[in-house]
């Protein structure tokens, strides 16, 4: 209030001559301090001998105001089974009136508000159990007002009335006269010395000692409501006349022909049931459902239109140059084709829809079915020889966005944004092959004796320095692919993990295939538990997410074709053949090649696992003077930190950027209808389903999820979903195939 007070003379922040009543009355406050260090609360609430659970605890919370100040104050009242009570401190709010005079009964409204908040505050931050919260205001007023609509007063009370019926239940405020309210104190105040000693400050007022019984009661004579704080009454209404019988409304019918036979209905009541309708009732019903959707859309150019007078140059409708049918009141394009004599009245003269009246939206609808859901151009089209709907291709769009069945013959999926590169993709500094993806393609066939056999080729790529190793496969049964594995791990060493698919996307590869997978997923766990190798899947149908060595296969297979063509060779030359594809595969330069001959050698697999850049090349000597030791057991070491180097520096940064897939979307939710993209099938027979689980990526991104098709549940990606618009439940999960319409 002091400060209110300089705030009133209008002084400079420094000016160092106060008033003297001022500077007294600080320095009257300034000498209290000193009585501060005599001020106590305890720290418990209640004895130890009364805190039980049996005991009922209550807060009650007074709110008082003044011209100077006004808050709130709340206690904690705890009383026993044996009828013994105990009232303490809780927590207090003050506050220094508005330099605006305001009224007393306003400024009690602001104390009421204080208490409100009050309250709400200590329901949420105190960790007991309250049983009853009480509010209590010594101003019959602010009673009077909390009883009544917040719409009924002017701005200042209204909003004040209705953030404390939103915060409070109004059962609980009571009534509380002036010298049993302890807040009281706040607006009159207390020195450090009074409040020193004992009071009704500190330990809440006596009477909440008593029974309810003895507690204060509101008044009976209580004074008459005060008219000066309520709004002035305004009456607003619409007079409207009403000429024959009124459409129903399109927003409640989910067809256009629902909503036709219903005004065909009401324009012909319960006599018209006996017999078939003529169309002449189908087309006034019609013509009723239009003219009613002008008058919700276009009441002001209806009206001007009616009375022979142009319409404003803010309208929609200016460029169409409108027209009124005086036949039905239709409002009809004037545009420039009169003399297109050939045309059809109504393609000259289409009638004008406004693209967000519900009735338009039917309208679209029924076309979309029954031209079997085209293009949004074929609908617009049919649409614009009766109807000019403005925006329409907009609204055709819009609509075809949402409809279940467009969706599913042209949406596509939604991919999510490329994800950061796994940690198997870069572990630096650590051997070759320390994190490996694998997969198998092929087969082959090869001459045995005068017979064929079939063949098939299994890769391992280092996912980090892009080695790769190649192999054969005499089966793909489990022990070919162990025989296979042994043979790896004795020429490159063990793998801290492999990664791969789970079959069903093996390049070449049959149905059996997957099947012989499937069989051989938990036997290979088995034996790779005994190496301590981490064996990681990919979900079914993912090919992008081992694209790695998806993407070296097909260099793979290049290579072959070139070499071999198509024909059937010995499995001992078939087997050279991919160990020199190896060769050929590992001596690609990793990310940028100079063509400065004063540069260093590129960076290749073959330089960290031969020491050389090309199997038909010599061992590398560098210099002295570019670090290579003369000791030999340091070469290899030498080679592998030139190989390191010039992996980070030259290629490592290739990887940065994103090829595609660049821009983020929504992630698929839970309970989501998707359809389930497969390539072996016509889109008509692609099964519908409901998203059961989601598995979240490092990234917290959906990538993958569970989708549940009849009583089956698959694990694919969203790469190959077809997210839907919601369909009623039993179409998804009753169903497996979604068939055409037509």
């Amino acid at each position: 209030m002091l400060v209110r007070h300089l705030w009133d003379k209008q002084r400079d922040w420094d000016d160092p001559l106060l008033p003297k009543e001022l500077l007294q009355a600080w320095v009257d406050w300034e000498e209290e301090l000193h009585d501060l260090k005599d001020i106590t609360m305890p720290r418990a609430y209640v004895p130890d001998e009364l805190d039980q659970s049996s005991t009922s605890r209550e807060i009650h919370v007074f709110s008082d105001a003044s011209e100077q100040a006004y808050g709130s104050v709340a206690y904690l009242r705890t009383e026993t089974s044996q009828g013994k009570v105990y009232l303490s401190f809780l927590l207090a709010r003050s506050r220094v009136a508005p330099k605006r005079l305001h009224s007393m009964p306003r400024l009690e409204l602001c104390a009421a508000v204080t208490g409100a908040q009050l309250s709400k505050l200590l329901e949420r931050e105190l960790t007991m159990k309250v049983d009853k919260t009480t509010l209590w205001t010594d101003s019959t007023t602010v009673l009077t007002w909390l009883q009544s609509e917040s719409c009924r007063f002017k701005v200042f009370i209204g909003t004040r009335v209705a953030e404390i019926q939103e915060l409070t239940d109004l059962k609980v405020w009571r009534y509380v006269d002036s010298a049993s309210n302890p807040a009281d104190d706040i607006t009159r105040g207390k020195t450090l010395k009074d409040l020193a000693e004992p009071n009704r400050w500190s330990q809440g007022p006596p009477f909440l000692l008593h029974n309810q019984d003895k507690w204060p009661v509101k008044p009976t004579s209580v004074k008459e409501e005060d008219a000066s704080e309520l709004r002035k009454s305004v009456f607003c209404g619409v007079s409207s006349m009403v000429s024959g019988p009124a459409a129903p409304e399109a927003s409640q019918y989910e067809t256009w022909k629902e909503l036709l036979e219903a005004t065909a209905e009401t324009l012909h009541g319960a006599a018209g049931m006996s017999g078939e309708r003529t169309s002449q009732a189908y087309q006034d019903a019609e013509t009723l459902i239009i003219r009613k959707a002008q008058q919700d859309s276009f009441p002001d150019e209806l009206r001007l239109l009616k009375a022979g007078k142009p319409i404003p140059s803010n309208s929609r409708l200016l460029t169409l140059s409108p027209e009124l049918d005086k036949t039905n009141d239709l409002i009809r394009v004037g545009g420039r084709l009169r003399r297109a004599e050939e045309l059809d009245q109504a393609t000259v003269y289409p009638v004008v829809m406004d693209p967000g009246h519900a009735t338009t939206k039917l309208l679209i609808q029924d076309y979309d079915q029954r031209l079997c859901h085209p293009g949004p151009e074929r609908v617009f089209a049919e649409i614009r020889r009766t109807y000019w709907i403005l925006r329409g291709r907009e609204a055709v769009r819009r609509y075809q966005h949402t409809c279940t069945e467009c969706q599913r013959w042209k949406a596509r999926p939604n991919v999510p944004k490329m994800a950061d590169l796994p940690a198997a993709r870069l572990r630096l500094f650590q051997p070759a092959f320390y994190s490996t993806g694998m997969d198998c393609f092929g087969p082959f066939m090869v001459k045995v004796g005068r017979r064929t056999e079939k063949r098939w080729g299994i890769i391992f790529k280092c996912l980090t320095t892009r080695a790769v190793h190649l192999d054969l496969l005499t089966s793909i049964d489990a022990d070919s692919f162990l025989m296979a594995l042994r043979r790896f791990i004795a020429r490159r060493g063990t793998p801290a993990e492999l990664l791969s698919d789970q079959g069903t996307n093996f390049r070449g590869a049959e149905r059996e295939l997957r099947e012989a997978f499937a069989e051989l997923s938990p036997e290979l766990q088995q034996q790779l538990a005994k190496q301590q190798i981490a064996f990681r899947f990919n979900p079914p149908g993912a090919p992008h997410f081992g694209g790695a060595w998806e993407r070296e296969i097909r260099s793979v297979k290049t290579a072959l074709y070139t070499q071999v063509s198509a024909q059937s060779l010995p499995e001992e030359v078939l087997r050279t053949v991919l160990i020199e594809v190896e060769g050929i595969l590992n001596s690609k330069p990793l990310g940028y090649v100079s063509s400065n001959v004063a540069d260093l050698d590129p960076v290749t697999p073959n330089l960290l696992l031969m020491g050389r850049l090309d199997g038909s090349l010599p061992q590398i000597v560098y210099p002295e003077i570019e670090g290579l030791s003369r000791r030999r057991w340091r070469h290899s070491q030498i080679l592998a930190d030139r190989f390191w180097s010039g992996f980070i520096r030259n290629y490592l940064p290739s990887l940065q950027t994103r090829q595609k897939w660049r821009t983020p979307s929504a992630d698929i939710v839970i309970d989501a209808v998707a359809m389930l993209v497969d390539p072996q099938l016509p889109r008509a027979l692609w099964p519908i389903g409901r998203v059961v689980k989601v598995h979240p990526s490092a990234d917290g991104h959906i990538r993958s999820v569970d989708i549940k098709i009849k009583d089956r549940v698959y694990t694919r990606p969203v790469a190959r979903l077809v997210v839907l618009p919601a369909i009623p439940d039993g179409e998804d999960g009753s169903a497996t195939t979604a068939t055409h319409s037509s």
